[in-house]
């Protein structure tokens, strides 16, 4: 075979091998997804939830989407038991977490990278507020419940109910007061039943565009300057200022970064 012919041969094959390789070009870039990482976490929960917790004592409710005042909330997990309803968020993240419970705003560190992200415990007080509305509960029998899925560390203290992996099992077994009776639980698995909405990729498509648009609106807002927190809007009550207007940080007292109204 001459130099033409081997030539030839190639830009043949080379058309057939990018064909080939497209597939494992979009198996990776799925992979890499924020939406693959959620339903990895998500499934990680699940096995765990199937394995470890009695299917007779332990109801698990997955992706129920509520409808809400402004629109929708999505919740990852429910598990409802006598000893209470578990309202889980999963977040399936690697690298260091910083951060407490107070907090608007938690830090993941990846060696020299760093980057912010919303508290999961303030995500999921929606969750559980709307839940309570739909099935007139009080605070004692709800639980919120955060799950850290995948290659991460907690370089801060957290509180009891951010777990790691299955680790959120023994949080719930750790309940053991009666707190709704078995006719109760029955009772919340049903309003949770016909009380979401249907599990279609119309209903999630509507609820990402919610998402979507509370993110933009949060976007255009000033951020406190200290810790990138929300702002409220605030009057200075006493002294030569006394009137006027100004930004302080919903965090306040923990965070005291403020923004002079005027300057906006």
């Amino acid at each position: 075979m001459d130099h033409t012919q081997i030539l030839h041969a190639l830009q043949n094959a080379i058309p057939t091998a990018i064909w080939y390789l497209i597939p494992l070009f979009i198996l990776v870039a799925v992979i890499k997804s924020s939406w693959f990482k959620g339903k990895a976490g998500e499934a990680v929960v699940n096995l765990s939830a199937k394995l470890f917790l009695d299917k007779t004592r332990y109801h698990l409710i997955k992706n129920v989407t509520l409808p809400t005042e402004d629109g929708t909330t999505q919740i990852d997990h429910i598990i409802v038991s006598r000893y209470g309803v578990f309202v889980v968020e999963t977040k399936n993240m690697k690298g260091w977490i910083f951060g407490n419970a107070k907090q608007r705003q938690w830090t993941q560190k990846i060696y020299r990278h760093s980057q912010r992200f919303q508290n999961p415990l303030h995500q999921n007080y929606k969750h559980v507020k709307t839940l309570q509305s739909l099935l007139a509960l009080d605070d004692e029998q709800v639980f919120s419940l955060i799950v850290f899925v995948g290659d991460s560390t907690f370089k801060t203290e957290m509180p009891k109910n951010v777990t790691q992996g299955g680790a959120y099992v023994h949080f719930i077994k750790s309940q053991t007061e009666q707190r709704l009776s078995e006719a109760e639980v029955r009772d919340v698995v049903e309003k949770i039943a016909s009380g979401r909405l249907a599990a279609t990729f119309r209903t999630h498509r509507a609820h990402t565009a919610h998402v979507k648009d509370i993110v933009a609106r949060k976007e255009g807002e000033p951020r406190c300057p200290k810790c990138q927190g929300e702002m409220l809007q605030q009057i200075v009550k006493r002294g030569q200022n006394a009137g006027k207007g100004f930004l302080g940080c919903k965090t306040f007292p923990e965070c005291r970064g403020v923004v002079d109204a005027s300057l906006l």
